[in-house]
C-alpha cells in the first residue's frame, strides 16, 4: 500500500529531469507513486519521462498555470496519506522519502522540510527552512551557509514547497494551494493558514536534496520574480493578518517595504518592485481574506511573537 504521492511540477526542464528521477528511483523506502505535472513545456519533457520511466504518472497542461495550479492538480490526483512536492531541478539523497515519512509521523506537523543544500557546493546551505517576519520579509534560513550548522530538527515557520512533505488531510480543512499566487510565497501563505487553524511545521535536516534553484525562472533576480514576489506579498499580509494585526506590524512593514524598494531599485528593478505592490494591493478583496476565528486568537498571538521574533532570527542569520 503506497503511503505517499511525490507531486514534481515541471516547465522545460527536461536538463534535470532524469537526475531527479533517477535519485527516486534509488529511495530505501519504495511505498510511493510519482506523478509529474507539466506546465506546457516545448522542450520534449514528457515525452523524455514517458519513455525512459513509464512508472511515473504524467499530467500535462497546454500552457504555464503556474506552481500553485500544477502542485494543486497533483494533491487532487492523489489519494495517499501524505504528498511531497518536489522541484524537477533537485537529486534527493537515498533516505529523502523514509526521513521525511518518519518526520511528519513524529511530529505531527502539517509538513515537514528537507535539508536543501547547493547542488554544485553541497557543503553549502540552500534552505534549512523558510521564516516571514514582522518587516514583511520572507527568507529561506541559512542560505550560502555551511551546511553543518544546520543538523538540529527544529519548527520553521514555513516549508519551501521545493521539497517538503505535507499531511493531505490538512488541506480539506485549509485549501489548497492559492492559485491566486501563480509562483512565490505561495509556500508561506498556506503555512500561514495551517498555523492559523493550530498546525505546525517542521525542518527535517535528515532529509537532505541537493538543489540546483531559479531553474525555471533562470536568475535570483529577475523581473518575473520581483514583480510577482511583491504582490503576493502584500496579498499574504492583507489575506492572513486580521485588521488589528496589520495596524499592530505598520510601524514594521511600513520600513521593511521601503529598504525592499531602495534595495530594487539599486539593483534596476525599481519599477517591477513597486508595478507588484500596485498589484498586490488590487488583489485585496474581502472574499480573499481569512476569516477571523475567536477559537484561533491564542494561534494569531504565537504568529505575531514569531513574526517579531524572526526579525532577529534574519539579523543573525546574516551573520
Amino acid at each position: 500500500m503506497q503511503i505517499a504521492t511525490i507531486v514534481i511540477p515541471n516547465l522545460d526542464g527536461l536538463s534535470y529531469l532524469g537526475s531527479c528521477l533517477d535519485s527516486l528511483t534509488r529511495q530505501t523506502r519504495k511505498d510511493f507513486s510519482v506523478i509529474l505535472i507539466d506546465n506546457g513545456s516545448k522542450d520534449g519533457s514528457t515525452e523524455f519521462v514517458r519513455s525512459n520511466y513509464p512508472e511515473v504518472i504524467i499530467r500535462r497542461f497546454s500552457r504555464n498555470e503556474g506552481f500553485c495550479r500544477a502542485v494543486n492538480e497533483g494533491i487532487r490526483m492523489s489519494r495517499t496519506e501524505y504528498v511531497i512536492l518536489l522541484n524537477n531541478d533537485t537529486v534527493c539523497e537515498d533516505t529523502f522519502v523514509e526521513e521525511l515519512i518518519s518526520a511528519i509521523r513524529r511530529t505531527g506537523g502539517f509538513s515537514c522540510a528537507a535539508k536543501m543544500v547547493q547542488m554544485r557546493r553541497p557543503d553549502q546551505m540552500d534552505n534549512a527552512g523558510d521564516y516571514y517576519c514582522a518587516l514583511g520579509w520572507a527568507f529561506a534560513l541559512g542560505k550560502g551557509k555551511p551546511a553543518g550548522r544546520y543538523d538540529e530538527e527544529r519548527e520553521i515557520f514555513s516549508c519551501c514547497a521545493a521539497a517538503a512533505v505535507y499531511r493531505r488531510e490538512v488541506f480539506e480543512e485549509i485549501g489548497l494551494f492559492d492559485e491566486t499566487h501563480f509562483a512565490y510565497l505561495e509556500d508561506t501563505d498556506v503555512a500561514y493558514r495551517a498555523k492559523i487553524a493550530g498546525y505546525h511545521n517542521y525542518y527535517t535536516p535528515g532529509a537532505v536534496v541537493h538543489h540546483v534553484g531559479s531553474a525555471t525562472s533562470g536568475s535570483v533576480y529577475n523581473e518575473f520574480k520581483i514583480r510577482y514576489s511583491s504582490r503576493n506579498n502584500i496579498y499574504l499580509i492583507y489575506k492572513n493578518m486580521p485588521w488589528p494585526q496589520i495596524v499592530l506590524n505598520l510601524p514594521f512593514l511600513l520600513p521593511g517595504f521601503l529598504i525592499k524598494m531602495v534595495f530594487f531599485a539599486r539593483k534596476g528593478y525599481l519599477r517591477e518592485y513597486v508595478t507588484g505592490l500596485g498589484a498586490g494591493a488590487a488583489l485585496c478583496r474581502r472574499d480573499k481574506k481569512v476569516r477571523f476565528k475567536w477559537k484561533n486568537f491564542g494561534s494569531y498571538v504565537r504568529i505575531q511573537l514569531e513574526l517579531w521574533g524572526n526579525m532577529f532570527r534574519r539579523i543573525s542569520d546574516i551573520f
